[in-house]
């Protein structure tokens, strides 16, 4: 039956199994840049978009890949349901031309449920490439539904699928028993009613017995193929070292090094560029700008906070950019593999892997993405442990702190040493994870069965295109919606730093000014400046602030002004870099941050930031819970406020036993 083209709104859904390139598809038909990945478990949320063909506006969501209609994990879950229950106007099928048998399966599913649908051919330029010859006139009339061939990865075909949405038909053609097949729709919705487990699992197994059949036919007469790829005869070859019981683990600990050896050894370079400009433009606006309030709001706290944003985007670029050429190669579902024996053993799958490397970029995303982790109490667990995986925003900290205990140091000749220690950090962090992880599956019991299933795609060439586009709106993320943050609450730490309760900071003025005590600043005029900032700053409401949980921390060997920028961190990790720039640089300073902080003082006239409460300050970082986002997106995935409550409780006292005890033993 075929519908004509009207002057209507039409409801399309895009589904197909893992890797078979909707994501990209989807990028390609509505002109948005969502995040694609050659892996699975990429698409984990409903994406929308929409795009006009002639007279028609197509609405498109791009469903959670699956391989079957019989749901096995959470993000089938979300697929199948929201196809049986939304009922679109529009089916549109993906299926990956290199891997056209198993993707069969799916779409005779689709195509018995009595849905207007299109099958989209992906990949036709893998498949031609591959030798792999496709005669889509012949499946066309054996599917009895319109068949078109594109590489989405080029936009080629685009338009020819537009088409074929507005023109969809209902396949002719039933692919299961026409007494089953007639109601369909209602047998696999039936798998979320209660079903009968036992006369479900029987169904389900004739099902896909039968289609199996009509599929392998189906191929059989539509593809000819040599027996030898090149393209995956090349990923065998590969695969054979990356996923050896000895080298793949070590490729996969080279790659993870190299990655923070090149953060530190080239991103230095363009953070010292941005840093310097930023101490110049504050001067600048000082020197030319009338003195007064506005001149120390727009110098000390706007200029201030834009710079703590930006001086750390080379790092996070260079993070974001591996972890997308890793995802776009195929890499990924091979340190899946790898890494699923290591992970059973404690209490997770393989799986975990992907939101464990996504982690280092953020906690967020890499939590909603254990929705492809079948199993409740591996998923539980892996949620639970994620915030122990550094993520970017504790990168610029460790940065700052790293760069005042460890000297620009070169080891074996090419090695930095910074990279050293901030590889070392990550691997603690990891393990952590794991332990945590282990003591997890011992105190959860459950009788749901684990498995893992994880198709290996053939290695591609990352396309530089949606490379440069993901990392571009990663860091757009962090620039707009974390500089936000870290924006306002520079400016707000200004107001609290510069102002106090009564007349304060008015008394400290007029009191040294006119040079009650002339001797403070006899020996060093510089130290007699400070001086008198650190005096305004104790009397400020920030300082009074500190003040109250300072004996808290103080085993820890922190002050108040550290207090402060771990409370406002907890907004954003960030944002303590940005807090402590505010905190001493708003009274007039024109050196670098590190540079001031290397120069502080404690009230014996010590030096304030010592190895021993640096060390300290990186321990604490990373263990404790990242920050409020965290927290709501683990209520959101759990559905209760018990995980994220014992979550945070479990973390800030790790972090802080932790951090008591590295002070103490290196002070």
């Amino acid at each position: 039956m075929i519908l004509s083209p009207s002057n209507k709104d039409l409801n399309v859904v895009l589904l197909g199994n893992p890797n078979a390139g909707k994501s990209t598809l989807f990028n390609a038909l509505t002109g948005l840049n969502q995040r694609t990945g050659n892996y699975s478990g990429v698409t984990v949320d409903k994406l929308q978009g929409s795009f006009k063909y002639k007279t028609n506006s197509v609405n498109l969501i791009d469903l959670p890949g699956t391989y079957s209609l019989f749901a096995k994990s959470t993000d089938e879950e979300v697929a199948v349901k929201n196809l049986l229950t939304d009922k679109p106007d529009v089916v549109v099928v993906v299926l990956d031309s290199t891997n056209l048998q198993r993707n069969l399966l799916l779409a005779t599913q689709v195509l018995d449920l009595g849905m207007r649908t299109v099958v989209v051919l992906n990949m036709i330029d893998e498949a031609i490439y591959q030798n792999i010859n496709i005669d889509s006139e012949k499946l066309k009339d054996l599917l009895g539904i319109t068949i078109v061939a594109i590489d989405s990865r080029t936009k080629e075909g685009t338009e020819k699928i537009k088409e074929a949405i507005v023109n969809a038909e209902v396949s002719r053609n039933k692919f299961f028993d026409i007494s089953v097949t007639e109601n369909y729709a209602q047998k696999i919705n039936s798998q979320f009613e209660d079903p009968n487990k036992t006369e479900l699992q029987k169904w389900e197994e004739d099902d896909k017995i039968y289609r199996y059949k009509n599929v392998k036919y189906i191929y059989s007469l539509c593809v000819r193929s040599p027996e030898q790829l090149k393209l995956k005869e090349r990923s065998t070859k590969i695969d054979n070292i990356v996923t050896h019981k000895v080298w793949g683990y070590l490729v996969f600990m080279t790659l993870l090094f190299i990655i923070f050896q090149f953060i530190f050894y080239v991103a230095e370079y363009p953070m010292g560029w941005i840093e310097d400009a930023f101490i110049a433009l504050s001067s600048f606006i000082k020197g030319n700008l009338p003195g007064g309030i506005l001149n120390n709001l727009i110098s000390d706290g706007v200029v201030t906070g834009i710079s703590g944003v930006l001086m750390f985007v080379p790092q996070i670029t260079f993070l974001f950019l591996f972890i997308a050429l890793l995802e776009d190669s195929g890499y990924m579902a091979r340190a899946s593999f790898i890494m699923d024996k290591v992970m059973r053993k404690f209490g997770l799958n393989g799986r975990s892997v992907i939101p464990v490397i996504s982690a280092t970029a953020c906690a967020v995303p890499s939590i909603m993405s254990t929705r492809s982790i079948s199993n409740f109490k591996e998923r539980l667990i892996t949620i639970f442990v994620l915030p122990l995986v550094s993520c970017s925003a504790r990168l610029p900290v460790y940065t700052l702190l790293i760069s005042m205990m460890f000297p620009s140091t070169i080891v074996l000749g090419f090695l930095n040493l910074k990279g050293i220690v901030l590889f070392g950090l990550y691997i603690l962090g990891f393990a952590f994870t794991l332990l945590t992880a282990f003591v997890l599956q011992k105190l959860l019991k459950t009788k749901e069965a684990s498995f893992f299933m994880m198709e290996m795609p053939v290695y591609r060439v990352p396309l530089l295109r949606n490379v440069a586009l993901g990392v571009l709106n990663k860091i757009k993320v962090f620039v707009f919606d974390a500089g936000k943050v870290i924006l306002s609450i520079s400016i707000i730490l200004w107001f609290l730093s510069n102002y106090g309760p009564g007349n304060a900071i008015e008394e400290i003025e007029k009191k040294y000014v006119d040079a009650e005590y002339p001797h403070v600043g006899e020996a060093d005029p510089n130290y007699y400046k400070e001086f008198i900032a650190s005096q305004k700053l104790e009397a400020s409401y920030i300082g009074h602030l500190g003040k109250v949980i300072e004996p808290v921390i103080r085993p820890l060997g922190y002050d108040w002004k550290i207090g402060i920028a771990i409370i406002t961190s907890f907004a954003a990790r960030e944002v303590f870099v940005g807090t402590m720039s505010t905190i001493y640089g708003a009274n007039g300073n024109e050196k670098g941050i590190r540079e001031k902080l290397l120069s502080e003082k404690d009230e014996s006239g010590n030096l304030k930031y010592t190895m021993a409460v640096c060390f300290s300050l990186v321990i604490f970082y990373v263990f404790a819970m990242q920050c409020m986002s965290t927290i709501a997106v683990v209520k959101r995935e759990t559905k209760s406020w018990k995980w994220p409550a014992i979550q945070f409780v479990y973390l800030t006292a790790l972090a802080y036993i932790s951090a008591w005890i590295t002070f103490n033993i290196l002070q």
